[in-house]
């Protein structure tokens, strides 16, 4: 699965969000600069975010946004699918009949593929906002990592 920087900058908004707000509303202005990210690029995935519920706004002086419930509740793939950003490892579309191919038959290594996607998906279903705050995402260790 490739993750474009429409889900990954969305993620690393809503974790910042979630690290700096204590319970007080945090202005775009200041994420989009410690996160390196362009204020117009996260005024677009802050919209999308509102809408599906995850952020809320707070208007005026001192507004900005908060976490619309708590970064324990918050999911990292809401986070991604709330962006519009496809969780797939396959290039065939979702449900269609129509494969990879040039023939448009499905290739050998779909299923390959598709449980890989999905495996993802039940991954970053599991993991909170507050696990990423609080570093409680393990990266396994792998025989190819100690070689």
């Amino acid at each position: 699965m490739k993750l474009s920087t429409k889900g990954r900058y969305a993620v690393m908004a809503m974790v910042d969000l979630a690290h700096t707000s204590k319970g007080a509303p945090v202005a775009l202005a200041e994420i989009a600069e410690r996160q390196d990210i362009s204020l117009s690029y996260l005024e677009q995935l802050f919209a999308k975010l509102r809408r599906r519920a995850l952020v809320r706004s707070v208007r005026g002086p001192g507004g900005g946004y908060l976490l619309a419930k708590p970064a324990g509740e918050t999911w990292i793939a809401d986070i991604i699918q709330a962006v519009d950003e496809p969780m797939r490892a396959t290039r065939c579309a979702p449900g269609s009949p129509q494969g990879c191919t040039l023939k448009g038959a499905r290739c050998m290594t779909h299923d390959l593929w598709q449980a890989l996607g999905e495996q993802i998906g039940l991954f970053l279903a599991s993991v909170s906002l507050e696990d990423v705050c609080e570093r409680r995402v393990a990266v396994p260790e792998t025989p190819l990592a100690a070689e």
